[in-house]
């Protein structure tokens, strides 16, 4: 038996993402009422949404942090303070670089600036700290201004700067920063939850992010064609990417002007062409046949592709919708623009699905692929010996895809929540046992103060931990969980029978049914046992390990999509094999140590490692080929000290302009992405 649970299957290799399919979402295309009726047409309609500047108040596109296969690869002005280190100074201030820099607004990144926490051993965590900071690597995204309304001819945002406490240069404004490191979308179609912290519901509620978690969320629903509309709860499973799309275009640092709502947004862009100013290669995998005469754009409206993609009972009513700042009161279009929004993305990222990388050939008979060169195989050996596909598990290589896409006992269903190995070493010394969202871990890039992550809350009170909800159930504060998710104790790795007797343990208040023969473990600690617990001194938090718990990201393509972990603090892979050789940054209480090598890793494991890990990039990432072709993107980015000529109180942008790529891919002549490090000054 190993000894981290009963699973032999976490001894495996990880297995080939070919043919794995994306979870569905019941009612989105089948049944006999579907909410979308041509899934080309809502493919057209998201991925030129996901790509056109005009989403944003002041250009940025929600592909201007997910450019680079699927990453943000910008070196300029990239840098936050430590925002979420809400009790101290450095939260709301900029440190020095590593390299020595004055760092901060404007600020280009150098190779000397990482790793983001320094230490004079790298293999000795416990050694002496050269370098430590708050800061994160982040993304840009718009200017500090308040929302007033979408001009009359419906082309731009009229915004009202103000003044930056944070983010500007001498007296004026530089683009503000994401609080945390862009993860890529390529695969995040598999995602049970999306954003670092999960706050991005499995879900889709039609509005916000939050799922069943806000009551108030729904969607203006026509019962017939031109009748009269009323709004009504939406919930549809499975749709995590959705929910994921109703944050950034109206959150005031990475698309919006503060205050503007997606009714607005669809004001603005219903009645005109897609990517009315961006160059669309002729031959785009998606938008090529919708292509405009000039080459820029499409030759449609917004307005008519929602209208060919969804049913009509979501835009064809009356009636009124809202009080907008100015003018009319919205129609029912605009009234459910994120609703078109959220599902049009997600319809268009589902096809970015990387599985076509040396990981993913057909295997030997000791299960490596073939595919993989000599020193890669050894990588992938070392990667399972060292417990790696504890957390970088299933053929995503991520236990934050949806529980279906990776195999399960059937007669315990889906892990949402699970009890694990904390720490302590695999001979039975000292081990502590937790529970744990699953696909999501604590492994101490940063002190647990710095960012709570998964501990944080939802706007309503809630905690973003599906743990956290649980034990509450467990301990009698609430009657049942915020989200609609089955959780069994017959289903943990670590059952509560290894170390609570019979007298402790009482049913789990959530069921016992399809434990079959591991109903013995379908009990849980008595609330006493469990207060008790809780009572003492330094040991509640072994409880659960949720504090400072992030989205365990997948590996593939991880090559490409540099900077690492949830602060963008390390540069190279290197980096990040140094960092679980030394068994992590900081000794955290709630840190997964299971993920760690017990000895650490050799040069020539490092080296190895390494080379597995770039053995799942997938060519056509690297070459831009289809599905992961798109149109020409320009990057508006904050530099120099210069007045912008559109409002003398913002910095002028430096572009970076991404040319239109084709189903063929990047022209020989322009080479292939190439890794975060390579782009760091000197």
């Amino acid at each position: 038996m190993l000894p981290w649970g009963e699973a032999g299957a976490h001894g495996a290799s990880p297995p080939s993402l070919k043919g794995v399919q994306v979870p569905a979402t019941p009612g989105l295309l089948d049944g006999t009422n579907p909410i979308v009726v041509d899934s080309a047409a809502a493919v057209v309609l998201g991925k030129a949404l996901f790509w056109d500047i005009n989403v944003g108040s002041d250009g940025m596109a929600c592909a201007s942090c997910h450019f680079h296969a699927g990453a943000d690869r910008r070196i300029t002005n990239q840098l936050a303070p430590g925002t979420f280190h809400t009790d101290a100074a450095t939260g709301q201030s900029f440190e020095k670089t590593a390299s020595g820099a004055k760092g901060g607004p404007g600020y280009a990144l150098r190779l000397g600036d990482f790793p983001l926490h320094q230490v004079a051993n790298p293999d000795d965590k416990t050694s002496a700290v050269l370098y430590d900071t708050d800061d994160v690597v982040a993304s840009a995204g718009v200017f500090h201004a308040d929302f007033q309304a979408v001009a009359g001819d419906g082309s731009r945002d009229t915004c009202l700067s103000s003044t930056d406490p944070l983010f500007h240069r001498r007296d004026l404004n530089t683009r503000r920063v994401e609080p945390r490191n862009t993860p890529t979308v390529i695969n995040a179609a598999f995602n049970s939850r999306n954003f670092w912290d999960g706050r991005a519901n499995n879900i889709f509620n039609g509005e916000t992010p939050f799922g069943a978690r806000d009551s108030a969320a729904g969607v203006w629903v026509a019962q017939k064609p031109g009748g009269k509309a009323q709004k009504q709860q939406v919930r549809l499973e499975n749709a995590a990417l959705a929910s994921q799309a109703m944050a950034p275009p109206v959150n005031d640092i990475e698309m919006s002007c503060a205050g503007r709502t997606f009714p607005e947004l669809g004001r603005k862009l219903l009645q005109r062409r897609p990517l009315a100013i961006q160059a669309v290669h002729k031959q785009d995998s998606v938008l090529g046949p919708s292509r405009h005469a000039s080459g820029q754009g499409l030759d449609t409206t917004y307005a008519a592709l929602v209208q060919k993609a969804f049913a009509p009972r979501y835009w064809s009513g009356i009636g009124k919708f809202g009080a907008p700042p100015q003018g009319s009161a919205y129609t029912q279009m605009e009234a459910n623009f994120s609703f078109f929004f959220g599902l049009a993305l997600q319809l268009y990222q589902e096809t970015l699905i990387s599985d076509d990388s040396p990981f993913d050939t057909p295997r030997d008979a000791d299960d490596i692929p073939l595919g993989l060169n000599e020193q890669q195989a050894r990588g992938l050996v070392l990667f399972v010996d060292a417990h790696c596909p504890i957390c970088h598990r299933g053929p995503t290589l991520s236990s934050a895809a949806h529980p279906y896409v990776y195999s399960y006992p059937a007669a315990t269903g889906p892990q949402w929540v699970n009890r694990k190995t904390l720490r302590g070493s695999f001979t039975g010394q000292g081990v502590a046992f937790a529970l744990m969202d699953e696909g999501f871990a604590n492994t101490s890039v940063t002190p647990d103060a710095y960012d709570p992550g998964l501990g944080g809350t939802d706007p309503f009170g809630n905690p973003l931990s599906y743990t956290a909800q649980y034990l509450e159930l467990l301990m009698g504060s609430r009657t049942a969980l915020t989200d609609p998710i089955s959780i069994k104790a017959c289903s943990f790795d670590v059952p509560f029978t290894s170390d609570y007797v019979a007298a402790e343990r009482v049913d789990d208040p959530l069921g016992s049914e399809g434990c079959g023969a591991r109903l013995p473990y379908a009990k849980v600690p008595a609330s006493a046992v469990l207060a008790a617990e809780l009572a003492k001194p330094g040991q509640g938090r072994a409880l659960a390990s949720v504090q400072g718990a992030f989205k365990i990201p997948s590996l593939r393509n991880v090559e490409l999509t540099g900077p690492y972990m949830h602060n963008g603090g390390m540069k190279t892979l290197e980096e990040v094999v140094d960092f679980y050789s030394r068994g992590g940054n900081f000794d955290n209480p709630e840190h997964f140590a299971t993920v760690v090598f017990p000895q650490g890793f050799s040069a020539l494991q490092k080296a190895d490692l390494v080379a597995f890990l770039k053995s799942l990039t997938d060519e056509r990432v690297r070459w831009e080929r289809a599905p992961f072709d798109h149109p020409a993107l320009p990057i508006p980015q904050s530099a120099g000290i210069q007045p912008s000529a559109q409002d003398p109180q913002q910095t002028a942008d430096k572009m970076l302009s991404i040319p239109a790529v084709g189903k063929l891919g990047r022209p020989a002549s322009r080479g292939p992405l190439q890794p975060f490090e390579s782009f760091l000054r000197p």
